[in-house]
């Protein structure tokens, strides 16, 4: 019966893969470089999970949004994040409109009706206005008063954020960064990609992005995602990664229990085990892999760990405590924890 699945899965994996490439070269003929983020995002959006980008201003981190949301035949909307952004400009809010029959209320949807919803540079409004989206990116709905509306799928959140050392920026609450499904460290360009940056900016040449998938696709696509079959070893694998990060937990490293003040979620494990399907696909298998797992596990799980005050004092950085789980970690069932 498996083997009968796995190869429905593999014949399956064929449309997947060319809609993936295809998206993935229409972004990039505005977008230079930053491979692993577009890779990141649409692992994101195939898992049916958001994404949050973060890096100084002027990486390219909301035109990738926009490039990705014009190749896709979804709806679109763009909210800019400022300090004086109320929770009603995202949701939307109820105005008094007059009929023949005298006044009524009707409620105005707000931008957060939409497939696609770019929150851009989401941790410059306040924490109030950034929890206006947690329902909406958890439940997939919107409740105003005493009426809750549906959101049309997929629906998918892309924020961007500037490092919080950043002046006028409020830190996310870490209930919503546990709803991001993944958070995606944009990089600098190199020296090639400058050049190339310029190219394609000062010369006057425009790209033309054509559409590729559309939502119903989409879906379909995220179905097949959750049907790649995962071997209990492997799924144990990743639950042991998740527990590793537990502080005095029963899997925490040394470096996890000297470092860290909270440990991931249960998001991060089905993060790991979604994304790890992402990549199963990708290479026309019907399996997750161990390699699967360990090449997620950053943008999985960087977000959903909290560092202790010595942590912070020494300047660690969430990446580095990761690293030293998955070195640690062994992939074998019934293998100890090693010293870190």
């Amino acid at each position: 019966m498996v083997g009968t699945n796995l190869a429905e899965i593999e014949a399956a994996a064929a449309k997947f893969r060319d809609d993936y490439v295809n998206t993935k070269q229409q972004i990039q003929k505005v977008i230079v470089g930053h491979e692993e983020i577009i890779d990141g995002v649409l692992t994101c959006l195939f898992a049916n999970g958001h994404a949050l980008l973060e890096g100084v201003p002027g990486l390219g981190k909301t035109l990738l949004i926009r490039s990705l949301a014009e190749t896709l035949q979804l709806s679109f909307s763009r909210i800019q994040f400022t300090p004086d952004l109320m929770p009603a400009d995202v949701t939307g809010t109820t105005i008094v409109v007059e009929s023949e029959g005298g006044r009524e209320f009707q409620f105005r949807k707000g931008p957060i009706f939409a497939q696609i919803v770019l929150a851009d540079e989401i941790n410059r409004a306040t924490p109030k206005t950034q929890s206006a989206l947690l329902e909406a990116m958890q439940e997939h709905t919107v409740t105003v008063g005493d009426e809750t509306y549906k959101l049309d799928e997929p629906f998918f959140v892309m924020a961007t954020q500037n490092p919080i050392e950043q002046e006028g920026t409020y830190p996310l609450p870490e209930a919503q960064l546990d709803r991001f499904f993944f958070k995606l460290q944009v990089g600098y360009s190199n020296r090639e990609q400058l050049s190339q940056i310029l190219d394609r900016t000062t010369t006057g040449a425009e790209a033309q992005i054509e559409r590729t998938v559309d939502g119903p696709t989409i879906l379909e696509h995220q179905q097949l995602v959750r049907k790649v079959v995962v071997a209990p070893h492997i799924q144990d694998y990743a639950v042991r990664l998740v527990l590793a990060t537990h502080p005095q937990g029963e899997l925490a490293t040394p470096t996890v229990n000297q470092f860290l003040r909270f440990g991931a979620s249960p998001r991060a494990a089905q993060a790991l085990v979604l994304a790890g399907k992402v990549r199963a696909l990708l290479d026309s298998r019907g399996n997750v892999s161990v390699e699967d797992v360990r090449a997620v596990v950053l943008p999985a799980m960087r977000h959903r760990l909290l560092l202790n005050f010595e942590g912070e004092a020494e300047g660690k950085s969430t990446d580095e405590i990761l690293q030293n789980i998955v070195d640690t970690v062994p992939a074998d069932v019934g293998v100890g924890v090693g010293a870190a």
